[in-house]
């Protein structure tokens, strides 16, 4: 649960300890690998395996070359495959359905070993010099095996914003979307850009609308491939939108009771909310919250 009872964004909570004082001590690595309640996570490619319940399926260690160790469980120690892919950078529309059934804390587990897989894949050859290079770190950190160079996972960070004018906020959808299906506006953080920037940025590009008073609502990591979002809801200063067709199929602004009304699933919304897991869900949720204390 998030502060004050409320439910946490999706990906989040997995309560592990990662253990990073492990993952350079090879010794380390081979003695919780050798424990017998050592678990490696079942993965097809880099979809989540799911047992009759929903939850994640975990097998033995067995002779997989390179692994990941995720960390800690109540002292026992998790490890995920590292996979090899043909295709990177997918749209994840297929596992959407298996995280629909996930718990917060299972989701959250997986989308730490399918980050980190992408990664893994992004980073076979030296930036610097193009040689091969190989995991070390406990899958923490590729190598060059060349010139020696070290890379160590990063995330991407994304804006995602609700804007608001008089008790509405905008929602939009891309081409690709499911039908009917709206969200909240996101768009990448650029150097040199602050979060409130890169929202009002945002914002501006995408919808033509300025913004003022840029709030941090909450942040989510998102798993496809591996980014930080960072939730925000700004004061829009008209409701005039000239949207960006290069990026947008969609968007209107959408009063209290057509949020309720979405996030119900009712038959007469006017239109499909973004599923639990997402932030913009998360995001819809908070704005209905402070609407409330207004």
């Amino acid at each position: 649960m998030a502060a004050g009872g409320m439910i946490a964004p999706g990906f989040t909570g997995a309560g592990l300890d990662r253990a990073d004082h492990l993952r350079l001590k090879d010794g380390e690595l081979a003695a919780l690998m050798a424990r017998a309640e050592a678990r490696m996570l079942e993965l097809a490619e880099l979809d989540p395996v799911l047992d009759d319940e929903g939850r994640l399926t975990w097998g033995e260690l067995g002779l997989a070359e390179d692994m990941i160790f995720l960390g800690l469980d109540d002292e026992a120690p998790l490890f995920a495959p590292l996979v090899k892919i043909e295709t990177i950078g997918q749209r994840a529309w297929t596992v959407f359905r298996l995280l629909s059934q996930m718990s917060p804390k299972d989701a959250a587990i997986w989308g730490v070993a399918r980050s980190l897989n992408e990664w893994h894949n992004r980073h076979l050859y030296c930036g610097r010099c193009g040689g091969g290079t190989h995991s070390f770190r406990g899958g923490w950190g590729r190598r060059c095996g060349g010139c020696g160079m070290e890379d160590f996972p990063r995330v991407d960070p994304v804006v995602i914003m609700l804007a608001e004018h008089e008790g509405r906020v905008l929602v939009a959808r891309q081409p690709q979307y499911p039908a009917g299906r709206y969200s909240a506006l996101a768009g990448f953080v650029e150097p040199g850009e602050s979060i409130e920037e890169a929202v009002a940025r945002e914002l501006m590009e995408e919808a033509g609308i300025e913004v003022t008073d840029v709030n941090y609502v909450a942040s989510q990591p998102w798993p496809f491939p591996g980014s930080l979002m960072i939730a925000c809801i700004a004061r829009s200063t008209s409701d005039e939108i000239r949207l960006d067709s290069d990026e947008l199929e969609d968007g209107f602004w959408v009063d209290r009771a057509g949020i309720e009304a979405a996030l119900a699933g009712a038959a007469d919304a006017p239109f499909q909310a973004p599923p639990p897991f997402a932030i913009a869900h998360t995001l819809l949720v908070r704005w209905l919250e402070q609407d409330r204390e207004r």
